[in-house]
């Protein structure tokens, strides 16, 4: 029987990287990994993710890494008709709201053009492979903002009943604040919510919230659980940008992500949307963050504050998970929030050992 093959873009990343080794080990996959190390170009040596190419073609047998960049049009479409994969994960992108407007070219040019890139050549070359894209909870600008909050003591929450879960996917991703990344990635979003609709292709967009784990590459312009982590264990100072550091993220380890792309690759569907976040339960304020990683550390955190806000933040945002589980009632979160942080501090500890 033919082994079966996924395509893994942005696979020296951190979501890239877990469904590499999930594939590869769980379900038995060939592996093809697309990465040609963005990260550093975008945010500088710190970004580097060679190491975790290095750690792949170590740890997975027959890992084909690929050296090709997604805004390669016709190196993107020779690739797909090479492999064929039977399961095609977009995960590449850059990544930051705050990067991207400084360098707006690259950043669409990636994120949006990029992403058609992939899923017309899936198209031309596999239109049966289910299509999995990473897409972000940005796409709903600072619409939340809007949402009525309650102050607590070390967060902000929901004071609206009907968001008592979070944030669903009928929620507006029009007329807000979104940075250019976030209208970038809802470009991409929409093309591939497209492509399943009227293509009849099995596609899906999954808006992530903050995904995190112990292989990220955290730096401070994106990966806040990551790079808090670093901060922490180096002495360094770590900048908390308005709201009184009592923003609130969910938070999900990225081997939850790639389960949750191989229960969609197993069953999938056209054109569906799903907010992949850690929901209510894995949710934690930048405040709550510090004393979370203080535990596992033995270390007091650093920190300054600047009321000035980034663009477009969200002051509270957690995923209403209740489609997801609905659709695939046989995933749901398997780590919680203290053992992903414990998890990421040891990290952190062994890589500067």
């Amino acid at each position: 029987m033919k082994q079966k093959r996924v395509l893994v873009t942005g696979s020296s990343g951190l979501i890239g990287s877990e469904v590499c080794g999930y594939f590869a080990r769980e379900m038995g996959f060939a592996v093809h990994g697309v990465d040609n190390n963005s990260r550093a170009v975008f945010f500088g040596p710190q970004g580097d993710t060679r190491w975790n190419q290095r750690r792949l073609a170590a740890e997975l047998r027959g890992f084909v890494h690929h050296e090709l960049d997604i805004r390669d049009r016709a190196g993107v479409l020779a690739l797909l008709k090479e492999v064929r994969p039977d399961v095609v994960v977009h995960t590449a992108a850059q990544p930051s709201h705050d990067r991207a407007a400084a360098i707006p070219f690259d950043d669409f040019d990636t994120n949006a053009v990029g992403t058609l890139n992939m899923v017309e050549a899936a198209r031309q070359a596999c239109p049966d492979a289910p299509f999995c894209h990473m897409s972000t909870n940005k796409v709903y600008g600072d619409a939340p903002n809007r949402i009525r909050l309650r102050e607590l003591e070390t967060r902000w929450d929901y004071d609206d009943p009907a968001f008592e879960n979070g944030i669903a996917e009928t929620f507006t991703i029009d007329q807000s604040k979104h940075s250019l990344f976030g209208a970038s990635k809802v470009a991409g979003d929409v093309v591939v919510q497209e492509y399943g609709r009227y293509f009849n292709m099995p596609t899906c967009c999954l808006r992530g919230g903050c995904l995190t784990g112990p292989n990220h590459s955290g730096v401070e312009l994106h990966g806040f659980l990551s790079y808090l982590a670093k901060c922490n264990l180096e002495g360094r100072e770590y900048r908390v940008f308005g709201y009184k550091g009592k923003q609130v993220r969910d938070n999900i380890h990225a081997l939850d992500v790639a389960r949750f792309m191989a229960a969609f690759a197993a069953a999938p569907r056209a054109g569906e949307v799903y907010n992949l976040g850690g929901g209510k339960a894995n949710s934690v304020s930048v405040i709550e963050a510090f004393a979370l990683v203080e535990k596992f550390s033995g270390k007091k955190q650093i920190w300054s504050y600047t009321d000035e806000a980034r663009i477009g933040d969200h002051i509270c945002y957690y995923s209403d998970l209740r489609k997801m589980r609905a659709h695939y009632p046989s995933w749901d979160i398997t780590r919680t929030l203290e053992e992903t942080v414990r998890q990421i501090v040891e990290a952190w500890r062994a890589r500067s050992a």
